[in-house]
């Protein structure tokens, strides 16, 4: 076997059309990473690559391992389902480097107006996964509920103070890496409730500094463990109780909407670096129709729009 036989040997991609559309999927995935209340698998999700996913992670196994102590090489390269998973995180990677300021910037300037794209999209791919689910059981519709409890839960959490010890660090890469490929649970939420959001994220704009770098690793190292030990659980639970799973993702999702809200009352700010960061606050209901209330309402409406024309496309993709 050859090196190129055995890049193709496994499921990808098969051309650099379709690589760069899976890497766009990947930008937009690394895109809602970075912002605390938007999951990565929620977009993986909107854009029919969950379970792709999912399969392509377990890929990474005991036998591909093997492979590699036996230097057989190209026998690891032909296991591991490569193309997708390189097409796939360059285009994470790129967003979560060049998209991370940008987000924080929007974040910051106008958040009612990202907030309530982002309202519009997952309220979209709500619709758009209940409608993979067929006719809803008893069993399916408890599932659902206690998605949607634990979501409740998990978002109304407030941030904590927590140790900056590298064993610390390491667990924190491996829950918020559960979180990223969960939909409706953001992994960047979840290291601002365990503390460590601005913590990471501050390593990042310097990270060839010796201490950051260490960091950067152990974070890393935990999120593979993470990633490769949940991906699976994630795959067992589609393959053998399927309907149960989708319901229980659709109800973190629903979970979730309240945190995503575009309109908000501070309660509570928090001071970093000379500016003031909202960590907790409660949802209301815009006081008047304005200017800004009519171009929020706006973005959820192109949001909504926009899952609907993916999941359609995709939709005729898989007929044809």
């Amino acid at each position: 076997m050859t090196w190129k036989e055995a890049f193709f040997a496994s499921p990808g991609p098969a051309s650099l059309k379709k690589a760069s559309v899976l890497s766009l999927k990947g930008l937009c995935m690394g895109s809602a990473d970075v912002i605390p209340g938007v999951s990565g698998g929620t977009i993986a999700l909107i854009t029919g690559i969950y379970e792709e996913l999912l399969l392509a992670l377990k890929s990474i196994d005991a036998t591909w391992v093997k492979k590699i102590l036996n230097l057989d090489l190209r026998g690891a390269l032909a296991h591991v389902h490569v193309r997708f998973l390189l097409s796939l995180f360059v285009g994470i990677g790129i967003a979560i480097i060049s998209l991370a300021q940008l987000m924080n910037y929007l974040l910051h300037h106008y958040p009612v107006f990202t907030w309530s794209f982002f309202f519009g999209l997952i309220a979209a791919s709500i619709l758009v996964v209940s409608r993979q689910m067929g006719n809803w059981t008893g069993r399916a519709g408890i599932s659902f509920v206690a998605g949607t409890v634990v979501a409740a839960f998990i978002v109304n959490l407030i941030p904590v103070a927590t140790p900056d010890a590298l064993w610390f660090i390491f667990l924190c890469g491996v829950i918020a890496i559960c979180a990223m490929i969960l939909p409706g649970i953001s992994g960047a939420f979840i290291l601002l409730i365990l503390g460590k959001y601005e913590f990471i994220t501050a390593t990042l704009k310097n990270p060839f500094l010796p201490q950051h770098l260490v960091i950067i690793i152990v974070f890393c190292l935990g999120c593979l463990i993470g990633l490769l030990s949940f991906s699976r659980l994630l795959n067992y639970l589609l393959k053998n109780f399927h309907q149960l799973t989708m319901a229980f993702l659709t109800g973190l999702m629903v979970g979730s909407m309240p945190k995503i809200w575009p309109w908000k009352e501070i309660l509570e700010t928090k001071m970093n670096r000379g500016k003031a960061h909202v960590i907790w606050g409660s949802n209301i209901m815009p006081e008047t129709i304005n200017t800004e209330v009519l171009i929020a309402l706006g973005l959820v409406i192109i949001g909504f729009i926009i899952v609907l024309i993916i999941e359609r496309l995709a939709r005729g993709k898989k007929v044809n």
